[in-house]
């Protein structure tokens, strides 16, 4: 991780930069040597994504992290100083109800995190929930307007205001996904990247980048998901993105 930070220092021009997020993703992944690594390099953001505090919940999506491990890796982050903590969470997973919510709220009250995403689960075609169907069919997946509610009421409760918001397909319930932050805590990409005004170049496999030209027009480019693949063709997504991106 050191070197592959050192390599994105050396290859572009950071004067301007606003805003580095690192996705610490789950917190079973999370180790005081990487979030040292972080802490040396100008990563300014992170996220740590719980998605529940309910262990049974955590166990039926198939993840393989504790609630322990969510608030020990949280107060690492914190111990090296990290002062920008994401936290994502999932409403409507399999057999969740209010009260469940109100028990992950609760958790991530005491941990106070910078800012928070409340995803509607929107089940993806690769996704555990939907290649193994037949394990799920007897639960019960239910999202309600109490349940993101309660939410908003905890994040405003912590200081965190709402400051953006997105659809996608198949969302339970048919709610959004909701990000609040502290003000100055926003994730600067979450607005850009919604707003459709932001080129972006994506590297790594199953990326996407984006040019938006001048005139609103916007074309992307696709890196092939599968990782071997990626690497075994590296020359041709490289020029994949030249074409895009340079005239």
């Amino acid at each position: 991780m050191d070197r592959l930070f050192a390599k994105v220092e050396e290859s572009f021009d950071f004067s301007h930069l606003q805003e580095w997020t690192v996705e610490a993703g789950r917190p079973d992944s999370v180790t005081e040597e990487k979030l040292k690594v972080l802490k040396v390099h100008p990563v300014s953001r992170i996220s740590i994504n719980p998605q529940t505090m309910k262990e049974k919940t955590l166990k039926l999506i198939g993840r393989k992290h504790s609630p322990e491990q969510i608030e020990e890796a949280f107060s690492l982050a914190r111990a090296v100083g990290l002062d920008n903590i994401n936290m994502d969470l999932i409403m409507g997973l399999p057999e969740e109800t209010i009260e469940d919510v109100r028990f992950t709220m609760k958790k991530l009250y005491a941990m106070a995190p910078d800012s928070i995403t409340v995803h509607s689960l929107a089940v993806k075609r690769a996704a555990r929930l939907n290649t193994m169907k037949e394990l799920y069919a007897h639960l019960k997946f239910e999202n309600t307007g109490e349940m993101m509610d309660l939410t908003a009421d905890y994040c405003r409760r912590l200081g965190l205001n709402p400051y953006y918001l997105y659809r996608q397909k198949n969302m339970a319930g048919n709610f959004e996904n909701v990000g609040y932050a502290r003000p100055g805590k926003e994730g600067i990409y979450n607005i850009l990247i919604m707003e459709e005004k932001q080129s972006i170049v994506a590297c790594g496999a199953g990326s996407v980048s984006k040019r938006v030209y001048p005139d609103g027009r916007i074309e992307r480019c696709e890196n092939v998901k599968d990782v071997a693949s990626f690497i075994e063709r590296i020359d041709e997504m490289i020029e994949r993105k030249r074409k895009l991106l340079e005239d």
